[in-house]
This record gives C-alpha cells, sequence and structure tokens, in this order.
C-alpha cells in the first residue's frame, strides 16, 4: 500500500510547561500538588527541567529527524503578578523558539496547556468575566514580544477536556474535581487547601478543569475570542487555534441518541467559538462506545493502556472523518500518543494511527500535520511519573534522556514522509 504522505506534512511531537520544566511554582497546579490530602501521586518538582536543558532537548529532536516541536508557555512564569509581566521569562521563551529554529523544528506555542496562575483564583479563577480580558492582555504581552517567532499557535490546549473528565473520572474511579458535575460531586478537602494556598477561598478556587457549565464555557470561549484577536492584530501571519480532546465516538444499538449527544456535549458546542479561527488541534487517544445504559466498559480481551483505557489507533482515523465533516479548517493532529512500558505497543500504535490519517488525507481531508504526544516521560498531573508516554525516557535521578524505538520511528517517517511497515 502507497503510503507516501505530501512532503509539506509536519511531523513532530509535544510537551506541555507544567508537566516538563519543573518548579513552576506560582502556578495553580503546584498548589494542587502540595495542598493537605492532595490525591497527586507525585511532586513535580524539578520535573525533567526541561527549563533548563531545552537546548539538548531541542537538539535531540532534531538528531532524530523530527520537524515540529509544540511547547507551551506558562502563564504563571510571565505574569508571575496580576499585569507584573517578567522580562526574563519571556526572554526564556525566545531562546526556546529561537532554538527550534536553528536546529530546523517549527515551532507550535499553547499560550495556556491547564495551568493557570496561582493569583488568577484570588480573582474567581476561570469563574469570574474578568478573566477573558486578563487572558488576552497576557497574549497580547507575549506577541508584542516574540509573537513574530511564533507561527502557529493554540490559545488553550483542550478546552473540552473538563466536559470530557466526568466521563474519564467516573471509569477510572478518582474523585472528580470540584464544579465538573455541578451539585453531583462536593469539594474535597484538598481543594479548600490548595485555595488557601493560592490565596482564596474554595468558592473562588475556579481552575481550569472546572469550565464546564455554560456560564464558563462562554467565559471561556470569549477569552479565545479575545486572545485571537489581540494576536491576529500585533502578528496577522500566525495561524491561530485551539485544541479539542476528542475520543472516537461509537454506539452500539439503542446507543445512538446517547453517542450523538455526547459528540454535542464534548465537540459541537465549541464549534461557534472557533469560526475566524485558521486550523483546528485534534487530540485523540482512544474510542468510546455508547450502548442504551451509557458508556460501555471495554470488552474483556480488550488491551488497556497504563491510563485504563482501551488502546485504539484506529480511533484517529475515525474521529479525524467525523471533525471534517463539521469544520473546513486545516486540521492538525496536536496531540496522540499511548501510555506503556512496551514501546514496540507506541510504534505500532503511532503506525496504525497514521495509516488511518493518510486514507483520510486520500480522500481529500485536509490533515496537515502530527504532533505525537509526547516528547519525554513526564509529569502526568495526578498520576505523577507513572505514566510512560514519551518517545523519549528520562532518568529523572541523572536526567539523562534515552531515545526509545518509537522516537526513531517516528524521526524516520518525518524525514521520508513514508509510513514503515
Amino acid at each position: 500500500m502507497n503510503t507516501n504522505f505530501p512532503k509539506d506534512f509536519i511531523v513532530g511531537s509535544a510537551t506541555a510547561a507544567y508537566q516538563v520544566e519543573g518548579n513552576n511554582t506560582n502556578s495553580d497546579f503546584w498548589a494542587e500538588e502540595h495542598a493537605e490530602g492532595s490525591p497527586y501521586a507525585d511532586k513535580s518538582g524539578d520535573a525533567i527541567d526541561h527549563y533548563r536543558l531545552y537546548r539538548e532537548d531541542i537538539a535531540l529532536m532534531a538528531s532524530l529527524g523530527l520537524k515540529a516541536y509544540r511547547f507551551s508557555i506558562e502563564w504563571a512564569r510571565v505574569e508571575p503578578a496580576p499585569g507584573q509581566y517578567s522580562k526574563s521569562a519571556i526572554a526564556h521563551y525566545r531562546d526556546v523558539l529561537n532554538a527550534c529554529y536553528e536546529y530546523g523544528l517549527t515551532p507550535f506555542v499553547a499560550m495556556h496547556h491547564f495551568s493557570s496562575p496561582q493569583w488568577l483564583m484570588r480573582f474567581g479563577g476561570w469563574g469570574s468575566e474578568d478573566t477573558p480580558e486578563r487572558f488576552a492582555n497576557y497574549c497580547e504581552f507575549v506577541f508584542r514580544e516574540i509573537g513574530d517567532l511564533i507561527p502557529y499557535v493554540l490559545t488553550f490546549n483542550e478546552v473540552n477536556l473538563p466536559v470530557m473528565l466526568r466521563e474519564v473520572f467516573s471509569n477510572i474511579g478518582l474523585i472528580p474535581p470540584v464544579g465538573i458535575a455541578g451539585k453531583a460531586w462536593a469539594a474535597p478537602k484538598w481543594r479548600e487547601s490548595a485555595a488557601q494556598l493560592c490565596g482564596t477561598t474554595v468558592d473562588r478556587y475556579i481552575t481550569f478543569h472546572m469550565i464546564s457549565d455554560e456560564k464558563k464555557i462562554e467565559l471561556l470561549k470569549d477569552a479565545h475570542r479575545r486572545a485571537r484577536q489581540v494576536i491576529k492584530q500585533l502578528q496577522p501571519d500566525t495561524k491561530v487555534g485551539l485544541s479539542m480532546a476528542l475520543s472516537d465516538i461509537q454506539s452500539v444499538p439503542g446507543g445512538e441518541e446517547i453517542a450523538a449527544a455526547k459528540w454535542q456535549q464534548y465537540f459541537e458546542q465549541y464549534l461557534p467559538a472557533i469560526e475566524g479561527d485558521d486550523f483546528f488541534g485534534l487530540q485523540n487517544y482512544t474510542r468510546e462506545v455508547y450502548g442504551p445504559e451509557g458508556r460501555m466498559k471495554p470488552e474483556p480481551d480488550a488491551e488497556l493502556t497504563q491510563m485504563k483505557y482501551e488502546y485504539c489507533p484506529e480511533a484517529l482515523g475515525q474521529v479525524l472523518r467525523k471533525v471534517a465533516k463539521s469544520i473546513k479548517l486545516p486540521i492538525f493532529i496536536t496531540e496522540h500518543g499511548v501510555a506503556t512500558d512496551d514501546d514496540e505497543r507506541r510504534v505500532e500504535f503511532i503506525r496504525r494511527g497514521l495509516q488511518g490519517v493518510h486514507a483520510c488525507i486520500e480522500d481529500g481531508i485536509d490533515a496537515r500535520g502530527y504532533l505525537h504526544w509526547t516528547t519525554f516521560d513526564n509529569f502526568e498531573w495526578n498520576a505523577g511519573y507513572s505514566m510512560r508516554f514519551g518517545l523519549i525516557a528520562v532518568d529523572r535521578a541523572t536526567q539523562e534522556r534515552q531515545v526509545k524505538e518509537s522516537a526513531r520511528y517516528l524521526g524516520r517517517f518525518a524525514e521520508s514522509k513514508t509510513l514503515e511497515g
């Protein structure tokens, strides 16, 4: 089978600042980690020290053949206090961007990847009507300083994740963050402690992961639009979008209406926000199957990832087709990956996922690139360091990087645009 991709198809990998940089002490997640009774398995600490080692890391990515690097800017570093911007932080991110160019990597930047400044919580966090303007002001500062170096930007990573988390948490048996299902859950005590560490009370402590009711979702849409407006005013050539986490929603007889409602909830309700965007970021990891009683558990013999969801690389191509029916924007796969200690299964996940993307392109779908999640084994939020999503392992005692075969496989594909196997 011919598996040649377009020569301009962009291939690389992705990280998130909080998960790799280390010591993001001004972020709300730092408070959550260190709160009394926190459910976080580990403290992020130095993480993989990417804030210090970014040049070596970017050089390593380039040496493997990767052609793009998606990373995020940490708002809490750039604006450590309201209206106070850090020149040293912006100089750091300027050098990260310059390093990408020096080593031949196209940079994709996320302005927000889950974590927010602790001070934002004192103003009501993502429940405050002032937050869209505050976020746009932060974006304006970044783009005045370094916007000329940013060709692609995601205002937000996974705007729909708070809604999806209801399903994820209920299926893996964790307590969901307060606010995600409204009155159904009460705030765990550790949330009160985290709020205190941010200098506020639990009723004002509204993190990004709590944006699931209609009012907060509208505020998030407003924040995206305002950010896009200031970015395009300052850098008209920068391509602006956002990303969504989208499982492949499937149904068995009797589950069609539930599946349709989930798709509306996960995807369609956000479509008004992307009117005027330049591209769409699609992120996929698995599928969800719905029956008459709701979401079905995987078959007993189904292969599960470390995250306890179904290993299903074919979901990527299937959900790409569904998205393309609703939007006419160019689509980048901005995350696709699998948590496993078996790197052969990761290679297979990449290969089969990209086969689906190739079939979509052959059918005329405008898929422009593939950015694998993630570059390194890193801090996976409340799961700590137990999940292995990386193309590159890290010995955290020494911070030594250890390249996996999956990294070499993806690098060869990035250079040849021909899928092996």
